[in-house]
């Protein structure tokens, strides 16, 4: 994205980036916890790609004309933040997730698992446990199809 690559950028490379993932830890709990729960986790995450998105826009922007600053290249650079983080970050290991989980339960109905506290709380083990596992795959998924789509035609 043109960000200087020697710095520390807080959103990717701290534990600030966690809160990307609140959405995913919201769907593991879904089973759990109230909705408005699970929603809010997807507005802590939603915010987290839109202060993201900011940055990299600024950043862009902030830097001379002659190295790709000013007002079209933060645009891009926003554009491509925007869709990267909402697939990578919020919309596919939000589904993602959300799909873990009921698989787990039905499949546990199926097998007429007794219903316990293990029942009710293995499909967020599961989910929880399954976050650390999705996200480098569809991390390399959303960079292939945005060097398909956005990135080949906005550069």
């Amino acid at each position: 994205m043109g960000v200087n690559s020697n710095e520390i950028d807080i959103f990717r490379d701290s534990p600030v980036r966690y809160l990307g993932y609140a959405n995913e830890v919201g769907e593991a709990f879904r089973s759990l916890v109230k909705k408005v729960f699970v929603h809010a986790s997807y507005g802590v995450a939603i915010a987290y790609v839109l202060v993201d998105t900011g940055d990299k826009a600024k950043k862009q922007y902030d830097k001379p004309e002659l190295l790709g600053g000013g007002v079209r290249p933060a645009f891009v650079a926003a554009g491509d933040t925007l869709l990267w983080q909402m697939f990578a970050s919020v919309i596919i290991p939000g589904l993602t997730i959300n799909r873990i989980c009921w698989a787990t339960a039905q499949g546990l109905k199926a097998a007429k698992f007794p219903r316990s506290p293990a029942r009710l709380w293995a499909p967020t083990i599961i989910g929880l446990a399954s976050i650390p596992l999705i996200i480098h795959p569809i991390d390399n998924f959303v960079h292939m199809l945005m060097d398909k789509s956005y990135r080949k035609y906005v550069r």
